[in-house]
């Protein structure tokens, strides 16, 4: 399929890399300077797809100004071949107010936040994006974490042109195989539950996958999808294997079982630290680690640091 969005496509069947946001100690500042320091780390590592403001970026923790400012931090930081998507959400009036501004600062797509809101009509859903579809010029990318996404959903609006991709953040690949067959529009295949199950979803069609871990060790997870791309089964296992502590780990309750993956983004901000970049504390609702929990971060990480994944920044 040829059209305005071509590239864009193009360029999301790799690793999208979801940005954390470094705060001060106290939480009350965004800490710009180091948030396009790490983001000019990643893409000497080979980095060229970032996602600023997603949940790993603690979106709902951020007021409108600082998505939008941390939004054209990360565009100011990496230079143009990079790809940069602003996580957009909420009502309408929000939501649009952030294309306007990440369309405006250079953005090259939106990823719309998964819907939160507390009663839900599947019509006024598909009338929900296809509002902010309207609103904008850029991709968009729709971000599948539940049912509300029905196939119902995702088929109508795959129609839309500057709909470019879904990220499937759920961890159901009998669904995700159906849907990549059944939806009809033509829209890139995201894997949102990252590494641990990568050659699942590959092989069942995702172009590409996001991670929260690879912003502190890129290179692994850069390898991993290498050896996707390459059909190179075994060793795509091997990486994902390495890596699979910090999934099982970022998925962990954090006081009871309404509270499943609580300790998702101080895993990767602490190991952020561990690398010498900037991690931080994370702003409530969340919990930072305890000091038993940042010692398993220090192991799983020295168990594949000095391993041999690497591979060119142009791979």
């Amino acid at each position: 399929m040829t059209n305005a969005y071509s590239g864009l496509r193009e360029s999301l069947q790799s690793v999208s890399f979801t940005l954390p946001t470094p705060f001060s100690g106290d939480c009350e500042r965004v800490l710009y300077e180091q948030l396009e320091e790490n983001a000019r780390t990643l893409y000497d590592e080979g980095a060229r797809v970032f996602i600023p403001c997603g949940n790993t970026g603690e979106y709902y923790s951020l007021s409108q100004d600082e998505r939008i400012d941390v939004v054209r931090s990360t565009i100011d930081a990496v230079p143009e071949d990079a790809t940069v998507v602003g996580g957009a959400g909420g009502s309408v009036k929000n939501a649009v107010e952030l294309l306007e501004a990440y369309e405006a600062a250079g953005a090259d797509a939106a990823m719309i936040m998964y819907p939160r809101h507390t009663y839900v009509h599947e019509q006024g859903l598909i009338e929900y994006y296809r509002t902010l579809a309207d609103a904008t010029d850029m991709g968009l990318i729709l971000y599948k974490r539940g049912q509300l996404l029905s196939e119902v959903v995702l088929d109508d609006l795959s129609q839309l042109e500057n709909v470019v991709a879904v990220k499937y953040a759920v961890n159901d690949v009998k669904e995700f195989s159906r849907l990549v067959e059944t939806v009809s529009g033509d829209v890139e295949w995201l894997n949102g539950v990252a590494e641990r199950y990568a050659l699942s979803y590959a092989i069942e069609g995702a172009d590409g996958f996001t991670t929260g871990i690879g912003n502190f060790v890129p290179q692994p997870v850069l390898a991993l999808k290498s050896a996707l791309s390459a059909g190179e089964w075994d060793r795509a296992k091997e990486i994902k294997d390495a890596l699979r502590p910090f999934e099982d780990f970022r998925e962990e309750q954090g006081g009871g079982v309404a509270f499943s993956s609580a300790k998702n983004v101080p895993v990767v901000k602490h190991g952020l630290d561990l690398q010498g970049m900037a991690g931080g504390p994370v702003r409530e609702p969340l919990v930072d680690l305890s000091a038993d929990d940042r010692e398993r971060v220090e192991q799983y990480l020295d168990r594949i640091r000095h391993a041999d994944y690497a591979v060119s920044p142009s791979a």
